[in-house]
């Protein structure tokens, strides 16, 4: 069993390269589909989900070659729509996004209930209701979602979400780019990997405008190429290493990032009382240790992250002062707080609400990644406490972070990755 051991108290000095988004590439693999032919994706970030989502496509038929540790080449010419794995498709959450690529290709598509971290209900009512829009229906069957078009194939239509959902904007715009006509979607999701994803499908020959807003318009073609495509850095990433760096102390840069995307995170460091300096593409972030509580309300894209949400309680911690954290969009994110307790941390839960009473410092202790931002918020804490933190059940970390434990090596971290066998 794989472990990270972190020796605490380490301050840190130097450079961290972020990788390219998961969130980004994800959707971008599936979409590959769409093009039925050679697609190659620079900047892929070498983690469990990404593998993973290409373990998907070369088992439906694609051909993957991975060119080198971040680039990809994905034909999709032979595969075989509706033979995706269930035993594959129900570890990944994006594993969905195969239902609007194999609509949008071939007419139907069917996919297991997909899996991915528990924070607690995540229907796909609003996909359903995009998919149906454009005169599909949707059914249940065996274990699957099964999507079928209409009689005359997907027609071009006009869907409002309920809610800005990531996963159903993007299923939407998969499975709208080949309709005939125009697909409109009010109140998409306005994350940047929903432009991102745009921008890959407008390089392949697609129509889409309006993507990083809440209206998006698309206009059908009749059939896309493929493209050599670079996805964006990770946001959550990067936010991650800019926690690490407040909590440890010190002084670290991040670089290849986008500081558009980071902007409520950054508000909220200097919040907290540290500095923060931006360039073009790279952020340095200096703290002494010293921290302030803050209060902080998670929301869709541009309101603050619920996927830097765990990091930061782990932060507030060791803060001075009570914070309030308010989760507005996911029921059962807090899991990691009975994690932080172990060490120390005074959090106390209340549905979407959490109240942490901030100590100088926490200790170490031996603690469980129990979902990917909250393995984050492990090791970050481990880097702020004193004395020895091991964390287990770190193959959760690995779906979305790429070599974790040597960027944080690199910059005087104490933390290794070691595997005792069982």
């Amino acid at each position: 069993m794989k472990k990270i051991l972190i020796n605490g108290g380490k301050k840190l000095h130097g450079k961290i390269d972020v990788s390219g988004m998961k969130n980004a590439a994800l959707p971008i693999i599936f979409a590959c589909i769409l093009t039925g032919k050679k697609c190659v994706l620079d900047n892929i970030p070498d983690v469990t989900d990404v593998n993973l989502s290409l373990k998907i496509l070369e088992d439906m038929g694609a051909e993957v070659i991975r060119i080198s540790r971040n680039t990809v080449s994905v034909d999709t010419e032979k595969l075989n729509g509706m033979t995706s794995r269930h035993d594959l498709v129900s570890r990944l959450r994006a594993s969905t996004y195969l239902l609007g690529a194999e609509l949008g290709r071939f007419g139907e598509a069917r996919v297991g209930f997909s899996g991915g971290c528990d924070f607690g209900v995540r229907p796909i009512d609003q996909h359903q209701k995009g998919f149906e829009a454009l005169g599909a229906k949707v059914t249940v069957e065996n274990g699957c979602n099964r999507v079928v078009a209409g009689p005359q194939g997907l027609r071009g239509g006009s869907v409002y979400l309920d809610i800005a959902s990531v996963g159903a904007t993007i299923n939407v715009m998969l499975a709208a780019v080949l309709a005939d006509g125009k697909t409109t979607i009010d109140n998409a999701a306005r994350e940047p990997h929903i432009v991102d994803l745009a921008n890959f499908l407008n390089m392949c020959g697609a129509k889409i405008t309006g993507a990083g807003t809440s209206f998006i318009k698309i206009t059908g073609v009749t059939e896309l190429h493929g493209c050599e495509y670079t996805i964006i850095p990770d946001m959550i990433e990067a936010g991650t290493y800019m926690v690490a760096a407040a909590a440890a102390g010190g002084r670290v840069t991040v670089s290849g990032v986008i500081p558009k995307h980071m902007e409520t995170v950054t508000a909220k460091l200097i919040e907290m009382g540290v500095s923060v300096d931006e360039d073009e593409d790279f952020i340095t972030v200096t703290s002494n240790g010293k921290l302030r509580g803050v209060n902080i309300k998670t929301y869709f894209y541009p309101g603050f992250p619920t996927d830097m949400q765990p990091q930061f309680g782990a932060l507030l911690a060791a803060a001075d002062g009570t914070s309030i954290i308010t989760e507005g969009v996911f029921d059962n994110r807090f899991r990691y707080a009975d994690e932080l307790a172990k060490m120390g941390a005074e959090i106390n839960v209340l549905g979407r609400n959490a109240s942490i009473v901030g100590k100088k410092k926490l200790s170490g202790a031996p603690v469980t990644a129990v979902d990917l931002r909250a393995g984050a918020a492990m090791i970050i804490a481990g880097l702020a406490a004193e004395g020895k933190t091991e964390i287990s059940q770190i193959e959760i970390i690995e779906r979305g972070y790429d070599d974790i434990v040597g960027k944080l090596r690199g910059v005087g971290a104490d933390i290794r990755l070691v595997d005792d066998g069982a």
